[in-house]
């Protein structure tokens, strides 16, 4: 079965985690002793129904405030697919939050009160999404049934919906109408709103494509670990592990390594003892080479005419992630792929306005959950791609070399 990352965005209250709990459990991927404590929280809440966001929404802040703050990751599987859920925040507060949970999604699942329609915070977790290159996007327009499940009211978002996403990057789109807490067309179709002809939204996540959508064109092959086991058994085995960002890889492939330029062919692919006939994205394997080059953690295996040309100057868009404003000439660390440099803070463009798409050139710092344009300088060039052909080798992070937290994730213009 292939695999599925999706993450989900909505104003507070718009019933994301209502939405993850009933996923779960109308898929029947919660255990007995999860239900019944549920059941337990709910009813001593008095609430007249099981609250199925607590599957989600387990820190204590987030029930007392009834909001999500921190990225919760769930996991579950039908006969069809094997998804990976990210909760992830809502409210301008933490959109770091939002973009480190959507920054590997596949597919962006927007959620909207059918009562309040399109709102401020939709239309910035849209922009988010389409910044952050995800190919599919699913407006879920939640608590139909406290619109009398009214055809005009979804018909009024959607073209609302329709009209902004012309000013977005949006690939693929499906709106759906659905009831979190009735069940209304999460995993059974509605018979409230037989008027809807379209797909249930466990049937359109069972069923998007998602194969097409990465890089399988230009081979990019990260190191991460030299493996030498000196064992009986492996005694000179030397193979490179890591995981495959781009391309397909076979054995007796020529290839070159980046930086040094060596080439070589492909001896062998191995994953978990056995030997490949190919590796593809975004599969985890050991290459073999034929011939004993210098091959070391951080450096890249490419075609030989398809290679990324090194860069040192990189034109990028950033989240900044940290309370300490951004600066100009400011140092920090910066890590992409498995390779990790040191980087200067050239200048600031422009800081964006997610809500209006407005560019500010008059910037001079980014804060906390802005979002800029700014140029870098790294001390040694960077193996990288355009993020819009590869959202793997055209991404990184920038580390405070003082106290090792991550400050901010880019996305490589050029």
């Amino acid at each position: 079965m292939d695999l599925l990352r999706f993450a989900t965005a909505g104003s507070v209250d718009d019933g994301k985690s209502t939405l993850i709990g009933r996923l779960l459990y109308d898929s029947k991927a919660i255990f007995e002793d999860q239900l019944d404590a549920v059941e337990r929280t709910s009813e001593a809440k008095g609430h007249g129904y099981v609250d199925l966001s607590l599957l989600t929404d387990g820190l204590r802040s987030e029930r007392e405030q009834g909001i999500t703050i921190d990225v919760a990751y769930r996991y579950f599987a039908t006969p069809n697919r094997k998804f990976i859920i990210a909760d992830t925040p809502g409210h301008v507060q933490y959109t770091r939050n939002m973009v480190t949970g959507a920054s590997t999604a596949d597919l962006g699942l927007i959620l909207v009160d059918a009562r309040h329609g399109l709102t401020e915070q939709s239309r910035r977790h849209a922009v988010l999404l389409s910044l952050l290159r995800v190919p599919h996007f699913v407006l879920a327009i939640n608590k139909m049934d406290l619109v009398d499940y009214s055809e005009d009211v979804y018909r009024g978002i959607l073209e609302e919906f329709t009209t902004f996403a012309t000013k977005l990057d949006v690939p693929d789109l499906e709106i759906i109408p659905i009831s979190a807490l009735q069940g209304d067309n999460v995993v059974d179709r509605s018979v409230n709103m037989d008027w809807y002809k379209g797909p249930t939204l466990m049937h359109h996540l069972e069923h998007v494509h998602v194969a097409s959508d990465r890089d399988y064109r230009d081979v990019r092959f990260p190191v991460q670990y030299v493996i030498r086991p000196k064992s009986d058994q492996h005694h000179d085995y030397r193979g490179y592990g890591g995981t495959v960002a781009g391309g397909v890889l076979k054995p007796g492939d020529e290839i070159v390594v980046l930086p040094s330029g060596m080439t070589t062919t492909i001896e062998a692919i191995d994953l978990f003892g056995e030997e490949l006939d190919a590796a593809y994205p975004p599969m985890s394997v050991t290459i073999r080479l034929k011939d004993d080059v210098d091959v070391s953690r951080g450096d890249m295996i490419a075609r030989i005419h398809n290679a990324p040309v090194p860069k040192q100057d990189i034109d990028a868009m950033i989240c900044w992630m940290s309370t300490t404003p951004l600066q100009p000439r400011q140092k920090l660390a910066i890590k992409h792929t498995t390779r990790t440099a040191r980087a200067l803070v050239k200048d600031i463009q422009y800081r964006l306005d997610v809500n209006t798409l407005h560019r500010d050139p008059d910037a001079t710092t980014l804060s906390l959950n802005e979002i800029g344009r700014i140029h870098l300088r790294t001390t040694t060039p960077l193996l990288a791609d355009v993020y819009a052909q590869n959202r793997t080798t055209g991404s990184f992070i920038l580390i405070d070399e003082a106290t090792g937290i991550t400050v901010g994730a880019g996305m490589i213009n050029n």
